[in-house]
């Protein structure tokens, strides 16, 4: 039995969650609206609070795909109910970003300044105070799409293990290498 498939789904108070004909399954809730199709072959069942994913077999297709939908579910309960935050810090010189709007834009040390529109699903704000590194937060209720709106923006200038300069998620260590010794 799949560990994480198998474990069931208390629903907060404020979701409400329909699966349709074809196994749509709709998840309503305080910060938004979010749908996923699932395998036809498995079952979503809703009962007194809480919900359960069920395969018809052990065939190793329906084991992979039974955990995997338990936590798309999962992970859209929570979406919807509480929501999701990336962080993200410039560190280097002359490293900036600002917004207008959803338009994000980068000075990274290129030669040219970099234009990324950010999708109206994800909230965007960016903040340079002085003595700090400039700051870039996402929200929004898909863990999915902000996940890759995150590694986008950080693919435009990924941290170098030698100064650490570059694009990098709040908190995130970075291997450092030492450089050429002197002599």
């Amino acid at each position: 039995m799949s560990r994480v498939g198998k474990l069931p789904i208390s629903l907060p108070e404020k979701v409400n969650i329909e699966v349709s004909k074809g196994n749509l399954v709709t998840v309503k809730g305080p910060k938004g609206e979010l749908t996923q199709q699932i395998d036809p072959d498995l079952e979503v069942e809703v009962e007194d609070g809480t919900l359960t994913v069920k395969r018809p077999t052990d065939q190793k297709r329906h084991r992979a795909m039974h955990g995997l939908y338990r936590s798309l579910i999962n992970n859209m309960i929570e979406g919807v109910s509480t929501g999701y935050v990336k962080e993200l810090e410039l560190v280097g010189v002359g490293y900036r970003c600002n917004n207008t709007g959803q338009l994000l834009e980068l000075t990274l040390g290129y030669s040219h300044p970099i234009m990324f529109l950010v999708p109206d699903e994800v909230k965007l704000e960016t903040k340079m105070e002085k003595g700090k590194p400039p700051y870039i937060r996402l929200e929004s209720n898909d863990k999915q799409l902000i996940g890759q709106i995150a590694a986008k923006i950080r693919a435009f200038r990924k941290p170098e293990p030698y100064k650490g300069k570059g694009v990098r998620f709040k908190g995130e260590e970075i291997r450092r290498k030492a450089g050429k010794t002197a002599g």
